[in-house]
């Protein structure tokens, strides 16, 4: 593992919502934690709990979505667009909240104080942070962590919208995984979320004319995470790869906000024929466990994908396919984003 420079940050957020607004006051993390009735760890300010949402009923304008719209991959890079959905915490405050998890933790749990001094508590951004962490997971002989965590920075500092999309998914996970109590836990142990920051960072690789060294380290997010993303994929960010294991998501494929997505999870071609060839998910799809979609298909924005299926033609917006080949349900519209919720088992007419 990587040595770490010592460095001083008082841990203090300055906001929290209330009745939708930001309270201006700020208030120390220390005396301000409490706990919710689902046992998550929550910004308080006057007995009112910090609830994280990511809101995404604005983003019509972003080149994603005009890419999903016309099934093309080459129209956006959702990395490189303007986001509209953000965390509600500035990513300052977001780092000192998680510093104060580490600080508690190693209180809590001596064993561990070492590996969160030098992974959280020694780092004063959440960019360098996640640096640390992901080239010490990633690094071996042949990609040394010294010059993986060099490159991971490099990527986070000359790519503004990534360090947002990371605050998004880090804000995403915790919200709508029930077994995130914090966003440290987030940070050192979900892979789903760590193999999307590195997705990221060979993204930005593969567009900057490092094609070499993106597949380098695709291979290596492969082998460590399993999870299988080109980095010519263009993904949106408030993503949640739930579990993540056997994701796998082609080159040209298209992915909009606020999308969760669970395990064994194929956005794959069709064959050998080459070009524009992967599907284009639109904004807040959720996509459930062991779900192929083959093909340059749309996913249209607000849908919901069931468990097992095989998708094999395109979904509108706001509807459920669920099966093998999948088939749109006889329902009403869903009228909210189902990835916020993910709920997989709610099918209006679903019967055996």
């Amino acid at each position: 593992m990587l040595s770490a420079s010592a460095t001083s940050q008082q841990a203090i957020c300055r906001y929290c919502l209330q009745n939708g607004r930001n309270s201006p006051t700020p208030r120390p993390l220390s005396s301000s934690i409490s706990s919710s009735p689902k046992g998550k760890s929550s910004l308080v300010s006057q007995r009112v709990v910090l609830k994280l949402r990511i809101h995404s009923h604005s983003r019509k304008n972003s080149r994603i979505s005009a890419a999903i719209a016309t099934g093309s991959s080459d129209q956006a890079d959702p990395c490189k667009a303007p986001k509209a959905q953000t965390c509600p915490l500035t990513r300052e405050d977001l780092f000192a909240s998680i510093r104060e998890e580490a600080l508690s933790d190693s209180r809590n749990e001596p064993t561990l104080a070492s590996m969160l001094y030098a992974t959280i508590l020694s780092h004063d951004s959440l960019t360098y942070s996640i640096s640390f962490v992901l080239a010490n997971k990633l690094g071996n002989q042949d990609l040394h962590p010294s010059q993986l965590v060099d490159i991971f920075r490099q990527a986070f500092d000359n790519d503004p919208p990534s360090k947002k999309a990371m605050q998004a998914d880090l804000c995403a996970v915790y919200e709508r995984d029930p077994a995130c109590d914090k966003y440290s836990q987030c940070l050192l142990y979900f892979k789903g979320f760590q193999a999307i920051q590195a997705y990221r960072v060979a993204h930005w690789l593969w567009t900057s004319g490092r094609k070499t060294l993106a597949l380098a380290l695709q291979s290596r997010i492969s082998e460590v995470f399993q999870v299988d993303i080109h980095p010519a994929a263009r993904i949106g960010s408030g993503i949640l790869l739930d579990h993540a294991t056997g994701v796998v998501i082609g080159e040209t494929a298209v992915v909009g906000d606020n999308v969760s997505i669970l395990h064994n999870v194929t956005l794959g071609g069709t064959g050998a024929q080459g070009g524009d060839r992967h599907p284009k998910v639109g904004d807040g799809v959720l996509i459930g466990a062991g779900v192929s979609i083959l093909g340059n298909v749309k996913i249209g924005e607000g849908s919901k994908i069931g468990a097992g299926s095989v998708v094999l033609k395109e979904v509108p917006p706001h509807e459920t396919a669920v099966g093998v080949p999948a088939k749109l349900l006889k329902a009403k519209k869903l009228v909210h984003e189902p990835s916020m919720d993910m709920d997989q088992t709610s099918f209006a007419d679903y019967m055996i």
